[in-house]
């Protein structure tokens, strides 16, 4: 056994042994759908007495959804109720008081100069701050008790640009808040301080006043080394004073998420069940056990036993992935749950490339070792490997940098769902192969290891030899009907949004008799009302959110109600506007933007532009193939649906790159021979690899589509349907592309790397971590 197989193999058991351990000792944070959580209702008001109005209520709404993303809540759903009120639900979360606390403060920020005993702010002052407002602030003691009067609002809180809570052991301050200004207000801070700094050391017209919602919430002085008229040149500062640990971090977010247009308050607050009962969760995970198993079953057999050393590599990337989401307090929902349980399938992708290409290695050299097969098969796939994750996890930290809501959760999950996969490929699953590939038994029987003989796919392809690219317009005028006929679903059916999209109606009802919910749910679904979300709502009421109801539809839902808990009594009515508002949507598709241009401009660097463009032009066939699906099935496109795009998303680009990877290759080592021809041999090289990776995900969402009811049938039918897609437009879409792209380029072939020397390619083609040393 080579030092470098050791070293993997004790990496691997020591991250192994850690992720267990956080399994055992760690408890997941729930999604609103899987355990419940807080709701409150908060009303809006222009003033104590005038109701705020559409608009300041719809601005009041995304500066607490910046809050609550701030407070560490993952998933959280934020709701517009009629014109003043503002339905938030936070997963996970059962002492709401802190959150109550934080989401009711306006967080009005203001900065003043401090001025003597009974001073009235100077003309010159009123006139300066004209648009900042003029009027005096709260007043702020001095050390002998006396009232100081403060000046007008010099700057207010929309100027700084970011607040973070630090903890300074050396100076001895404690907890502050560190606050970052825009440009502008940089140089009104400035001129405040230089303004302040021509008073006497020590004198209180020297401090400056730092206002929250009225109070003064710290003065510091400027320091004695400011000149006047000179002032802080760092455009930020510091708010000290007696804080707390959670106080400071309250203070930081509330400054960062900006203050609220209108003041808020708490009419209503309360526990509320899960969305989804026990009976749609326990369905769930069995699908999610017997599609994870037979995608293990399936490895096995295509690959026998080093197949199932993969399997035993997923098994531990399904630990390893789901303590980071526990470590990184990610909330777990049943849609997240689902692709976590997707990614399993998805991460097979390395093993197959991996064992593929060592396929190739011992078809054309069969006197080579088992072991140096393996090697090469690592060596080979490596660069598609990490150009399919790269362009993922581009995608993924965009996603979360610019998204905010659901997004932003997708992002994380994607992001170490990538990171988890490549782990168990190229550490766990490598050290496991090359430790058996290094038995005589393993080596000596062919039939055993899975690898020294071709495969079924491979041995008929190449027997029979097609040429798929004779005519790659045709292709593409293929592509372009089924573009075409998903366009016409969209115009002619329309796209059937979901609740998060249009809003609804939240009605709650309260029964004669307890009601378990499960019974509610299924008297629904059996009324024609399967969307409705139904959940527990304290005292035994129940809470029906759906889409569009008339009032025969509210009388229907309530005789249904009715049927199993005798009279039902609606205590509450109430339109609800969209949970993914409008920022939220521009957001997703800002983020979505910048990732498809960053992801072309990483692919033109790594490959061609040719292939960058072909690339992201089979991104959008699928994303409109799969939108005119749904549009043409009626089918209900909400925040599960965008889940599942994503995903698509993220799985079009990865097949893309790997056949491109191919080509690249083919072309640089047969320089002359017509593109044509190369792509059609990449393409029948790598076609074993795109039909067993395709076929691990479909056996996952066969299981969640068959057997996790309800609640994941249009996540598991948009994923199969986009993954379907997505795996004949990265080659009959994409190469196609290509090839005409290539016709009218001017650029030559990719160039050959040559090693200077025998010795040198030697060293170059072993692997890195490898000197040799044996065992």
């Amino acid at each position: 056994m080579t030092r470098a197989t050791t070293v993997r193999a004790v990496l691997a058991a020591a991250v192994l042994l850690v992720s267990v351990y956080i399994t055992l000792t760690m408890s997941p944070r729930l999604g609103l759908d899987l355990q419940g959580g807080t709701r409150m209702v908060l009303q809006a008001k222009d003033s104590d007495t005038a109701k705020a109005d559409r608009d300041s209520t719809d601005r009041t709404l995304e500066v607490l959804r910046q809050r609550v993303d701030s407070l560490g809540v993952a998933e959280p759903t934020l709701t517009r109720s009629g014109e003043d009120r503002i339905i938030v639900e936070l997963p996970d979360v059962q002492d709401p008081s802190q959150a109550a606390e934080v989401l009711g403060k306006t967080a009005q920020l203001s900065f003043h100069p401090v001025q003597g005993p009974g001073t009235e702010p100077a003309a010159d002052d009123k006139e300066k701050d004209e648009g900042e407002g003029s009027k005096a602030g709260p007043t702020l003691p001095d050390e002998q008790g006396d009232l100081l009067a403060l000046g007008p609002v010099r700057l207010s809180g929309a100027g700084v640009k970011d607040a973070t809570a630090s903890f300074d052991a050396q100076q001895g301050t404690g907890w502050s808040v560190s606050l970052d200004f825009h440009k502008d207000a940089g140089k009104k801070w400035t001129g405040l301080t230089g303004e302040a700094a021509c008073n006497p050391v020590q004198d209180e017209r020297r401090r400056v006043a730092i206002v929250l919602d009225g109070k003064v919430i710290s003065s510091p002085q400027v320091s004695p080394s400011v000149g006047c008229n000179v002032g802080l040149p760092s455009g930020s500062t510091q708010i000290t004073g007696s804080f707390g640990a959670d106080e400071a971090r309250d203070l930081a977010l509330l400054i960062k998420g900006g203050s609220l247009p209108v003041p808020v308050e708490i009419v209503e607050q309360r526990i509320v069940g899960p969305t989804l009962g026990a009976a749609a969760i326990d369905a769930s995970a069995r699908a999610a056990l017997i599609g994870a198993a037979a995608t293990a079953l399936f490895i096995t057999v295509m690959y026998r036993l080093f197949g199932a050393l993969a399997a035993l590599a997923l098994a531990a990337y399904g630990v390893i992935s789901y303590a980071a989401l526990v470590v990184l307090g990610v909330t777990l929902t049943l849609p997240g749950l689902a692709g976590f349980v997707l990614a399993i399938g998805m991460a097979v992708d390395a093993n197959v490339l991996v064992f593929e290409r060592a396929r190739e290695e011992c078809a054309d050299r069969p006197n080579r070792t088992l072991l140096s097969a393996l090697t090469a098969g690592f060596r080979g796939a490596w660069s598609a490997v990490a150009d399919s994750n790269v362009t993922t996890l581009i995608a993924a930290g965009l996603l979360f940098f610019l998204g905010s809501g659901p997004v932003k959760g997708f992002g994380v999950t994607l992001a170490i769902g990538v990171i988890a996969s490549m782990f168990s490929a190229l550490v766990i699953a490598r050290a496991l192969t090359e430790i058996a590939a290094g038995s005589r038994f393993v080596s000596g029987y062919r039939g055993v290891n899975g690898i020294a003989r071709p495969g079924a796919v491979r041995t008929r392809l190449n027997a029979r030899d097609p040429q798929l690219f004779r005519s790659p317009r045709r292709w593409l005028a293929f592509s372009a009907v089924l573009v075409a006929v998903a366009v016409a679903g969209i115009v002619v059916r329309g796209v059937n949004l979901g609740v998060e999209f249009t809003g609804g109606r939240l009605v709650e009802y309260s029964t004669s008799r307890p009601v378990d919910v499960e019974k509610a749910r299924d008297a629904l679904s059996a009324a024609g009302f399967g969307d409705a979300e139904v959940t527990t709502a304290g005292d035994g009421d129940l809470s029906v959110r759906t889409g569009k109801l008339d009032d025969d539809g509210e009388r229907a839902v309530r005789a249904a109600l009715a049927d199993e808990g005798g009279e039902a009594t609606k205590i509450r009515d109430e339109l609800i506007g969209p949970s993914l508002g409008d920022e939220l949507r521009r957001n997703a598709l800002i983020a979505l933007g910048v990732a498809v241009f960053v992801q072309l401009a990483y692919l033109a660097a790594r490959f061609r532009w040719t292939f960058a463009v072909a690339s992201v032009g089979a991104l959008v066939h699928d994303v409109i193939i799969l939108v005119g699906a749904f549009a043409w099935l009626g089918r209900t496109v909400d925040g599960i649906f965008l889940a599942a795009l994503l995903t698509v998303i993220g799985y079009s680009v990865n097949d893309s790159v790997v056949v491109f990877d191919r080509v690249r290759e083919l072309w640089a080592k047969s320089r002359r021979t017509p593109l044509p021809d190369i792509a059609n041999r990449a393409v029948l090289q790598t076609v074993p690899r795109t039909v067993n990776t395709g076929m691990g995900a479909l056996f996952i969402l066969a299981a969640l589509a068959v057997l996790g009811g309800d609640s994941l049938a249009d996540f598991a039918l948009a994923l199969l349907i986009g993954i379907c897609v997505g795996t004949y437009s990265s080659v009959m879409t994409a190469v196609p592309g290509a090839l005409l792209l290539e016709t009218s380029s001017k650029a030559p072939p990719p160039a050959r790397k040559r090693a200077p020397g025998r010795k040198v390619s030697r060293q170059q083609r072993r692997d890195p971590l490898d000197n040799g040393a044996r065992v």
